[in-house]
This record gives C-alpha cells, sequence and structure tokens, in this order.
C-alpha cells in the first residue's frame, strides 16, 4: 500500500521552492500558476500565508490574502474588490507614472516627493500646458493602446496617473472607489468613460489587467492566497458568528472560479494564487475535491512517486512533520 505520508511537503521547504523554481524565473518574467495547498494543520495554513506575504515583500511582489470566511470568493467580482481593497493604487501610479517619465528623459522632484506637473514643468524648464499635453499622449501610447489590459482598467489608470500628476478629472478617491466596489453613484466614473460597475463578466479580466499593471509600475508580479476553508462547513453554528457560511452550490461555484482561474493561466502575466483548504478538501464525501470532477481531472496526481512528494504538482500536501526536501541552492534536487 501507497505510504501517503511521504507526499506531504514542509512548509519551510515547499516556500523555498515557490521562491526559487516560480517567484524568480517564472512569475516574474511574465508566468502565471495556480496552487492548490492542503495543510494538516490550521496553523500550517497560516504558516502559507505568512510565508508568501513574506516572500512578496522581498521579491517585490504585490500580496493579497482572503479568507473564505469573510469574503464570497466564488463570486469572481467579490474577490477581486476584495485584491483591490488590499492595493495601494495611488503609490503604483505614483511609481508607473516616474518610471514612464524617466525613460524619456524628463527630470522629476526626488524620489519620495509628489509628482506634481508644476513642479516637473519647472524641473525641465517646460510650459505647464504644454508639458501636460505630452504627458497625455505618453499614457494614451502606453496605457490607451495597452491591449493586454482590458478598456475599463486602462481609463481607470489614466486616471490614476492623471491624479499623481494633479491633473485627474475624477474627485479624488472616485476610482479607487470603483476598482474596491465601495462607488455608489457609477455616473461619478463617466468623466473618464466608465460607464458600469466591476462585475462577473469582467472581473476575471479586470484581475489579469491588474496582474499586467504591477508589471509596468515596477513590481515583480501578483500573489493571491484564498483561504477557501470556510466552503467545507456544511453547518452554520448554532450561535451566529458573524462570519460567512455556504451552501452547496456556492460550494461549486467556488470550484468553478478555481478551474477558471487553472484555465486562465495561459492568458495571466507575473500572476501566482495559492488556493488553501483543510484536509477535508481531499476526501470528504459532499464537499471535498471529488464532487468537482472539472477541478479534480486538472489538479489530481496521476502520476507520482510512491515515496517522494512533487513540490510542483499543482496539488501540494503540507506538513511540519514530513520529512525535509533535499534542496540545492538552485532549486529542487534531482
Amino acid at each position: 500500500m501507497e505510504n501517503r505520508e511521504q507526499r506531504w511537503i514542509r512548509p519551510d521547504d515547499w516556500l523555498e521552492v515557490v521562491r526559487q523554481e516560480y517567484l524568480r524565473d517564472f512569475i516574474r518574467p511574465g508566468g502565471a500558476a495556480v496552487k492548490l495547498v492542503v495543510p494538516i494543520e490550521g496553523s500550517d495554513r497560516e504558516a502559507i500565508i505568512e510565508g508568501l506575504r513574506g516572500l512578496a515583500n522581498r521579491e517585490n511582489f504585490a500580496f493579497a490574502s482572503l479568507d473564505a470566511a469573510t469574503t464570497k470568493i466564488h463570486l469572481i467580482d467579490r474577490l477581486f474588490h476584495a485584491v483591490a481593497a488590499q492595493v495601494e493604487w495611488k503609490n503604483l501610479a505614483h511609481s508607473f507614472v516616474r518610471r514612464l517619465l524617466t525613460q524619456e528623459g524628463y527630470s522629476l522632484p526626488a524620489e519620495g516627493a509628489s509628482l506634481d506637473l508644476a513642479k516637473v514643468a519647472h524641473l525641465n524648464e517646460r510650459d505647464e500646458k504644454l508639458l501636460g499635453l505630452e504627458i497625455r499622449r505618453l499614457f494614451e501610447r502606453n496605457l490607451f493602446r495597452d491591449y493586454k489590459m482590458c478598456q475599463e482598467f486602462r481609463f481607470a489608470t489614466i486616471e490614476l496617473c492623471r491624479e499623481a500628476l494633479g491633473q485627474g478629472g475624477l474627485q479624488e478617491g472616485v476610482a479607487e472607489e470603483w476598482l474596491r466596489g465601495e462607488l455608489r453613484l457609477i455616473s461619478a466614473m463617466k468623466p473618464c468613460l466608465i460607464f458600469q460597475k466591476i462585475a462577473r463578466h469582467n472581473a476575471r479580466h479586470m484581475l489579469l489587467s491588474f496582474a499586467h499593471w504591477l508589471r509596468l509600475a515596477g513590481k515583480g508580479g501578483l500573489i493571491v492566497a484564498l483561504d477557501i476553508s470556510r466552503y467545507m462547513v456544511e453547518r452554520r453554528p448554532k450561535e451566529p458568528d458573524a462570519t460567512l457560511y455556504y451552501s452547496r452550490p456556492a460550494m461549486f461555484d467556488a470550484y468553478e472560479v478555481i478551474r477558471q482561474l487553472i484555465d486562465g493561466t495561459d492568458d495571466a502575466e507575473s500572476c501566482f494564487i495559492v488556493v488553501l483548504s483543510t484536509p477535508d478538501f481531499l476526501n470528504h464525501e459532499r464537499r471535498g475535491l471529488n464532487v468537482y470532477d472539472a477541478l479534480r481531472f486538472r489538479v489530481q496526481d496521476e502520476v507520482h512517486d510512491r515515496r517522494r512528494p512533487n513540490p510542483l504538482s499543482t496539488l501540494i500536501r503540507i506538513s511540519k512533520a514530513a520529512e525535509p526536501l533535499a534542496l540545492s541552492r538552485d532549486g529542487v534536487a534531482p
């Protein structure tokens, strides 16, 4: 009989594999991957999330962590809004504008100072209005015509970049509210030619556009941790606890969202998504992976070593009690 204990991996070992094999040489140059991670203990799950956060900080990636207990992950628009709520949009826009103007040879205020158009015009001994027109043309060439991003996202980022120069056409903060799903009246976005809210029909495109935008703004890419453990819970507690619980149809929707993210990796850019759950995910009769073949066929271990785990597989089992992996300085040892 197969010794399944040998197929578990220590959290620190797997995080090192992520750093060496994915973030450094695959995700940063433009690749994308989705991993399903099943820690045997709740503390292991927290260790993975915090480890990914630390990797993102060290490797200059944007990071977002979502928990199904507070976010309806089975609704892709809610997923995107929750990611957007953890993003420093002003800093990204500031970084993009600074990188773009530096590439074009403009003199800029010292790092950390504001990029007010008047200051930039003074430093470059240029007329402010004429310089503003030139920069608008740069935004048109580098953002409006960048068709790797969907139209609404392009318009929103142009507005954010104009705000970074003190030239925004909307009330300050409105574009960010739209991205975070907090904007009450969509009419506030009409001046920048956005006429609809982010919903299920366009949220996945917005997420892919955001990952691309991060690279333009100088980031290595995007890391997202999705904790779907709550979808494994069948019954609500008798005492309400102000968190979310889900029906089986909602669980199936969550699995379909994950399936779509896996199938969309060819279209994604510099995006690493880690989906975490409890051990019930592997074998629960009503809510486990086996009840949704469309996802199971994409992640199951069709071929595997009986004694050694594969840290590069799509489905990863995590345990602190596992045997250490043989890792070299350049990655997984042969």
